[in-house]
């Protein structure tokens, strides 16, 4: 996939961590709450909101490298080789293995993006 290919599914991945913490919200929290202003902490329902809420934040912290990298790629005209499709492919397995608590390969999943991010550094810097 080009760089632009796949920082259009990395947006596209986010709004579906969104959608996906927001799918866990409503058995997990209060109606009252969710459409309230939220002054108050509440203890959620469960483990998949919870667990849904962490793999957003992750992902979060993981798509911001990934889109500088992804577009200094797109601006210097390196292509990425591999690497920005190994990263999102990752990152589309991670959510389901994140929310459903299957810790190891979990990790390995999470592992796989990083080699991925680092193989679209490498291609920036000229390796």
């Amino acid at each position: 996939m080009s760089e632009l290919t796949c920082l259009e599914l990395g947006i596209v991945l986010w709004i579906v961590h969104v959608l996906v913490q927001a799918a866990f919200a409503g058995s997990a929290l209060s109606p009252a709450y969710l459409t309230g202003p939220r002054d108050q902490t509440l203890s959620p329902k469960g483990v998949l909101y919870p667990r849904a809420t962490r793999a957003l934040g992750n992902y979060v912290e993981n798509f911001a490298p990934f889109a500088a990298a992804d577009l200094g790629l797109m601006v210097t005209q390196h292509t990425g080789g591999w690497g920005a499709t190994i990263w999102v492919l990752a990152r589309i397995v991670y959510i389901p293995l994140y929310v459903f608590g299957v810790a190891w390969v979990r990790t390995i999943c999470w592992t796989v993006s990083i080699i991925g991010l680092l193989t679209m550094l490498a291609r920036l810097a000229g390796i």
